[in-house]
């Protein structure tokens, strides 16, 4: 509190039996100092048993964290539809200029080809979605996350035995939940991996099929 005179009853963090200290503190370094503008104690709020909450106020710069760029890919699973399969078979043959037999040259061939996926089955967006710590949460998660922390606060309040046991107990079950939760997740995430790159695998097979004349020319990957 001393770049932020206070009255007393503002600095007072520990009042019990008419004695009053101060001995909870927010600590930040020098060179942050010019980014707090004011600190104090709560009078009435508590966060632990006879300890008064100490609220800070400061102003931080936020910066944004610069995306890698991820590579932006062909929707080749898509030829595993009809319809997608078909208007590919067709845009393909137009941009070969209306050739039955595929031309000898397979650079330009797969440049071709690879241009005309872009356009037919568009192209992922390159964008990835930011990775949370807590993507596999769920509700029962949620619901006993809430519960320990009522139980935690109500331990503060009055350390009773009783009410450490419960709050063990309840610490206890959530561990048992997260695990859970968070091995269930990843069975399914590693199952829907699969899935995308069997989906994959077949579009580049359908990629080979798709420009067929008499059953001779057939794309080479």
């Amino acid at each position: 509190m001393r770049f932020n005179q206070k009255r007393e009853e503002h600095r007072v963090t520990y009042k019990s039996g008419g004695r009053s200290t101060q001995v909870d503190y927010i600590l930040c370094r020098r060179g942050n100092l010019k980014e707090i503008s004011d600190c104090k104690v709560v009078v009435g709020e508590s966060v632990a048993r006879q300890h008064r909450m100490v609220v800070c106020r400061m102003t931080l710069m936020v910066c944004k964290k610069k995306r890698s760029e991820i590579e932006k890919k062909t929707k080749w699973w898509k030829l595993k539809k009809e319809e997608c399969c078909e208007e590919f078979r067709q845009k393909l043959r137009q941009a070969l200029g209306g050739q039955v037999v595929l031309p000898d040259d397979w650079e330009t061939t797969a440049e071709v080809i690879r241009e005309t996926g872009r356009k037919v089955l568009s192209v992922s967006s390159g964008r990835r979605k930011e990775d949370k710590e807590t993507w596999w949460w769920n509700e029962e998660v949620q619901d006993s996350i809430q519960r320990k922390r009522l139980a935690k606060k109500k331990w503060d309040m009055d350390r009773t035995e009783e009410n450490r046991q419960e709050y063990k107990e309840l610490q206890r079950r959530v561990k048992r939940e997260v695990s859970k939760a968070k091995q269930k997740a990843y069975d399914e995430l590693y199952t829907s991996k699969l899935e995308l790159l069997r989906i994959e695998m077949e579009g580049c097979s359908q990629v080979r099929r798709v420009y067929r004349g008499d059953g001779r020319n057939t794309l080479r990957s």
